[in-house]
């Protein structure tokens, strides 16, 4: 069956960094779409960063644009989100997700599969 798996969450201090991973299984990685989506306490899930196919394109939420970075790994079937410059209001769990169109995605009910996601806390 298909897994994401999350990886590389962690407490950290405003201003710093933290690289997320994402394994993926299951699926043919290499024609999904990728995304990252994150959720805050209280808060609906949001959008972070979607990644093409190919790697060739990519998108960003405003609230991260020009901090982070979303990348892929077709051979190691692995998706990448490189955040820095990290606020308390990063804080959240944030969802690796996959899409069979293979293109950027931006709504969470886009994408067919899900990882269990990991907690990021950005202390101020």
């Amino acid at each position: 069956q298909v897994q994401l798996v999350e990886s590389g969450g962690g407490l950290v201090q405003a201003g710093g960094s933290l690289r997320l991973s994402c394994a993926a299984s299951g699926l043919t990685f290499s024609l999904y779409g990728m995304g990252w989506f994150r959720q805050a306490p209280g808060k609906e899930r949001e959008f972070v960063a979607a990644i093409i196919w190919s790697g060739g394109s990519t998108r960003y939420a405003d609230s991260v644009k020009g901090r982070f970075t979303i990348s892929r790994d077709n051979a190691k079937n692995m998706v990448n989100l490189q955040m820095n410059i990290l606020k308390p209001e990063d804080t959240a769990v944030y969802y690796c997700a996959a899409d069979s169109r293979g293109g950027i995605a931006y709504h969470d009910n886009e994408y067919e599969y899900w990882g269990q996601g990991t907690q990021v806390t950005v202390s101020s």
